[in-house]
């Protein structure tokens, strides 16, 4: 089929991630300020949106406090930044075992909380949007899968569209497509509807463009999509995403590196990423824009 390129795009840097990348780089940030202030960054470099996880300040892992959540967004709002804020609800449902005869039970290690906890943060913040990992999965990270059950995303989808934020459904492959069209034909998930497409993500949809485009042709035409893939792969796919009609995604979560030997910051992948898709003959289209095509409306948090 024919491409239909987007000339309209709009770019989310995906600042910080839940990986295990924050001793690979002294870029990737650790502290709520670092987070906000990379943020900020990269909102100042061209990013309409950004996509928020939180850390541990002192040891870099993964977190999923309210409190943490709470000060980067209040920090971001604070600087008078103008960037449509999304927050991550994908923690809290990792799923370990001991070994490969303890499948009984699962491990101490594992992390599953139920949906009022998991969504607790976005009702608190009220960002703009929020994502909604629109299936099951084995991760390579580690030995662990991570756990979002039919009725577990029916319940979190209702309670982030009860708090006003739009959902980002994060499609990791062609089935998560199938549940969020399922979701979306229930009115669970309401227009417009936006889908972030997650490419090469280790046990996923792998990054080749044949697979690329079966993603792409299994969005309904009258979605919002963006695209982005892992490591080495991430401009290309600035490219790729622009050319079959999407938006772009780049940022520390998904890709250390600006050149080969080069670690980045997430302003520094913003600004290539503007660089590609003007090259490309689009525009980069400002948060204002974006809130207008997705219906967003920017709040201030819950009053404590």
């Amino acid at each position: 089929m024919p491409l239909t390129m987007n000339r309209e795009v709009f770019i989310t840097c995906a600042v910080t991630g839940s990986g295990g990348s924050q001793d690979r780089s002294p870029h990737v940030p650790r502290s709520p300020e670092q987070i906000a202030n990379s943020a900020i960054d990269a909102a100042k470099a061209g990013a309409a949106v950004v996509h928020c996880h939180v850390r541990d300040p002192e040891t870099g892992k993964p977190a999923r406090d309210p409190a943490l959540y709470r000060e980067v967004t209040e920090r971001i709002r604070d600087s008078g930044t103008d960037v449509v804020l999304n927050l991550t609800a994908g923690m809290g449902g990792d799923l370990i075992f001991d070994g490969t005869e303890t499948m009984n039970r699962m491990s101490q290690k594992s992390d599953m909380a139920g949906a009022t906890e998991r969504v607790a943060h976005v009702v608190d913040c009220r960002p703009e949007i929020c994502t909604l990992d629109c299936g099951t999965m084995n991760f390579n990270e580690a030995d662990y899968v991570m756990v979002n059950t039919p009725g577990m995303l029916r319940d979190m989808a209702k309670r982030m569209v009860e708090s006003g934020v739009r959902i980002e459904i994060e499609a990791f492959d062609t089935g998560h497509l199938w549940f969020a069209k399922t979701l979306a034909e229930e009115r669970v998930i309401p227009d417009p509807v936006l889908v972030q497409l997650c490419m090469g993500v280790p046990w996923g949809a792998p990054d080749d463009l044949n697979t690329f485009m079966a993603m792409v042709n299994n969005v309904p035409k009258h979605w919002h999509w963006s695209a982005f893939a892992l490591g080495r792969h991430q401009m290309p796919y600035v490219a790729a995403a622009v050319l079959a009609g999407g938006n772009v995604r780049v940022g520390l979560e998904d890709n250390l590196w600006l050149d080969k030997g080069v670690l980045a910051t997430n302003a520094q992948l913003v600004e290539r990423a503007v660089t590609i898709i003007e090259n490309l003959g689009a525009r980069v289209i400002t948060p204002a824009e974006v809130r207008a095509k997705l219906g967003l409306e920017k709040r201030a948090p819950l009053a404590k």
